[in-house]
């Protein structure tokens, strides 16, 4: 399904060929994200990642920005807590306009001091905007408390104060910092074949420098559960509840993911959507996830209901979870039917090219290749009731932040 090949730069490629497809995929995913950022610097690996676009040696912001979209192709960013992403979407016979365009960003950008000021606004309207949808906010307000005293627990826009910080200098610093050869990987899904996509960026990507920058990532200070509520004056309140797992090294990282899709996931029948929806209308949505870092991991529940509903609800996820932990709500026969539903989830949701490259080019930069099918599949296999259980019983011990 893929195929990986490494450049004369050390640089490694991520290869999977759709033949026929009409449109292709190509960028890189730069192990670089918000933890990186020292104080004072918030923000700073999302500001680059708006401003690579704001003008390079050969190419003004304009040229940039209709360079793809000329030819009916899309350029597209987005920064996490670990990595950023820089890539586009086009049509097939593109490639080489689209590696060349990425290349150049990567190589030259300039960072022009009236584009960053304009662009400092832009993020600056996104932090405002942000912090007006508490349903967004309670997440990252619950990891900053989940995670206070370390750098996972800090917004990934930053604040408006360090934005005033960020000139040239800075932006190119992080750059030529980061964005190395050793530090991403490259990844590409479309109709060519390896060998002209590795000719392709070969003659685009090459001129990157080798060499990875060492991530400096302390020990995490373990925190003690709270349960804090804030007034925001929302019409409604919006609930996150949750604890630290183990990250994306950990044996428990797929029963985990299962416990998250059972409890409440996208399916209707989650067990918390029929508890909190579909029986007593107390929510529109309800909602269960894992982030998993490098060293760490997050799992989390959100609801949103009347303010006078909330701790009825708390009570019902709380109920819900100790009936899994202590297995009165999950049998070997509905663990299977969990499993089928789950494993039909992930193959549709593969079928999204785009969403499946992004995918696969992050499980490379951390695990060195992606997963197919059909391993994923054994790993889904392979869970045990009773570690299901465990999992479950590791998240009735959790936090919860409620925006009201």
């Amino acid at each position: 399904m893929y195929n990986y090949f490494t450049l004369s730069n050390g640089l490694q490629v991520i290869h999977r060929r759709t033949p026929g497809a009409a449109a292709g995929y190509f960028g890189v995913t730069v192990r670089a994200g918000s933890r990186d950022e020292q104080e004072g610097s918030f923000g700073l690996a999302h500001f680059v990642e708006h401003t690579l676009f704001k003008g390079t040696g050969r190419r003004s912001a304009w040229h940039i920005l209709n360079r793809m979209e000329a030819v009916g192709g899309e350029l597209n960013a987005f920064t996490s807590k670990e990595e950023t992403t820089v890539y586009t979407a086009f049509p097939a016979a593109r490639l080489d306009r689209a590696a060349e365009l990425v290349a150049d960003l990567l190589l030259n950008s300039r960072f022009p001091a009236p584009e960053l000021q304009r662009e400092r606004e832009v993020v600056a309207d996104e932090i405002d905007s942000y912090l007006d949808q508490p349903a967004e906010a309670v997440f990252d307000d619950f990891d900053d408390l989940l995670f206070a005293g370390s750098s996972l627990g800090h917004n990934i826009l930053g604040t408006t104060a360090d934005l005033e910080r960020f000139g040239s200098e800075e932006c190119r610093s992080w750059l030529d910092r980061w964005y190395t050869a050793d530090n991403m990987v490259a990844f590409y899904s479309g109709p060519a074949g390896a060998d002209r996509v590795h000719a392709c960026l070969e003659r685009h990507l090459s001129a990157l420098p080798a060499g990875a920058s060492p991530h400096d990532m302390p020990q995490l200070c373990i925190n003690p559960p709270f349960d804090t509520s804030r007034s925001v004056g929302s019409h409604q309140s919006h609930t996150v509840i949750g604890c630290r797992i183990g990250g994306l090294y950990s044996p428990d990282r797929f029963a985990m993911s299962l416990l998250a899709n059972i409890l409440g996931g996208p399916g209707m029948n989650s067990l918390l959507n029929v508890q909190l929806r579909e029986r007593r209308g107390l929510v529109y949505t309800v909602e269960a996830s894992t982030a998993l870092y490098t060293d760490c991991g997050v799992m989390s529940i959100y609801y949103g209901c009347d303010h006078h509903d909330e701790q009825l609800c708390r009570r019902l996820v709380q109920q819900q979870l100790e009936a899994v932990a202590a297995g009165e709500s999950i049998n070997e026969r509905k663990m299977r039917m969990a499993k089928k539903q789950y494993l039909g989830q992930m193959l549709l949701s593969g079928e999204n090219r785009e969403n499946s490259i992004l995918g696969a080019a992050r499980a490379t930069m951390f695990h060195g290749r992606a997963a197919d099918r059909n391993e994923m599949r054994n790993h889904i296999d392979e869970i045990s009731l009773d570690s299901l259980c465990r999992c479950a019983e590791t998240l009735c011990r959790n936090s919860k932040l409620t925006l009201c």
